[in-house]
């Protein structure tokens, strides 16, 4: 999709003239665009399948509730083949994107905040099926990072065995996890930073049930691919305070989101192609080793 179809959806909705339109460079589920009026932003989401933004709607209205600062739906619908959203704007860029101009006192202060963001969704009702287990997370993640790791083939796909056999160690642990809602998919991304202070959270098409350290792990991740520091994810942990279970649970976590990064490299979402090179290849490779080490050295 083209900022041409995306204008037309959004004038043909909101009978406002458009100044100026342009795709979000993030996501790879949809097409994103940031609209300007002559005096206000909007942010409209479009999808070619039919029930794309159901889950989104139902979701921002039920976290509506904790007071949190995340977008409004503001109208929904569907265009010729589109489904489409318009979203209140959020002012702020992703906590990747400015990370490395934030001081320590700034991460500290965000992560401070997110936590509490997390601790509010923990306590909205969530009704979960007979069958849910959180086993099920850690083995549909490393499902479908072996599968996709054997079809690419930039990666071992032993990698996933090692992991298999580690969580034998923990397992009790992971038995214990309950379906306790927390924001999932806030890492480096959907995470909105604006002068140094969290703005906003976007992108909410789900939400996590069980264990709130996942969100945690896969921001480590990111930012060690991102080749950054990871002092906020110690500012997060810090504000937890992990049992050395939950630590090495933690670790445990990391590692499964470092080969599902590898199981995407290469591949295409949308008219976006997840890039893949030697160092690409080289740097999991190490991340992943780095966490392995880390892992070695946890305590029961």
């Amino acid at each position: 999709m083209d900022c041409k179809e995306a204008w037309m959806i959004f004038e043909n909705d909101t009978k406002r003239n458009i100044v100026q339109i342009e795709r979000c460079s993030v996501g790879i589920a949809n097409y994103v665009f940031i609209v300007s009026t002559a005096t206000e932003k909007f942010v409209l989401r479009c999808s070619k399948d039919d029930n794309a933004y159901k889950d989104t709607i139902d979701w921002l209205n039920k976290l509506s509730v904790c007071e949190i600062p995340i977008p409004i739906v503001l109208s929904k619908g569907k265009y010729k083949d589109n489904s489409y959203l318009i979203l209140s704007y959020i002012p702020g860029n992703d906590m990747g994107n400015v990370y490395d101009r934030l001081n320590d006192s700034e991460k500290k202060q965000i992560a401070k905040e997110v936590i509490e963001i997390q601790r509010k969704v923990s306590r909205i009702d969530v009704s979960v099926g007979a069958k849910w287990t959180w086993n099920r997370f850690t083995g549909e993640m490393l499902s479908r990072a072996e599968e996709r790791i054997k079809r690419n083939h930039y990666f071992d796909n032993n990698k996933i065995h090692i992991i298999k056999k580690l969580q034998q160690e923990i397992q009790e642990y992971l038995d214990k996890v309950r379906p306790i809602p927390y924001l999932d998919d806030i890492s480096t991304k959907n995470l909105l930073i604006d002068k140094g202070k969290l703005s906003g959270i976007i992108d909410i098409d789900w939400i996590g049930l069980g264990d709130m350290l996942t969100f945690i792990a896969l921001t480590k991740v990111a930012l060690l691919n991102m080749d950054l520091d990871t002092k906020y994810i110690d500012y997060l942990l810090d504000e937890i305070h992990p049992t050395a279970i939950q630590y090495k649970a933690f670790v445990f976590y990391c590692l499964i989101f470092c080969v599902d990064f590898m199981g995407e490299r290469g591949m295409q979402f949308l008219d976006k192609k997840i890039p893949v090179n030697e160092n690409i290849i080289k740097r999991l490779n190490d991340i992943f080793d780095i966490l392995l080490e880390e892992w070695n050295h946890c305590y029961n």
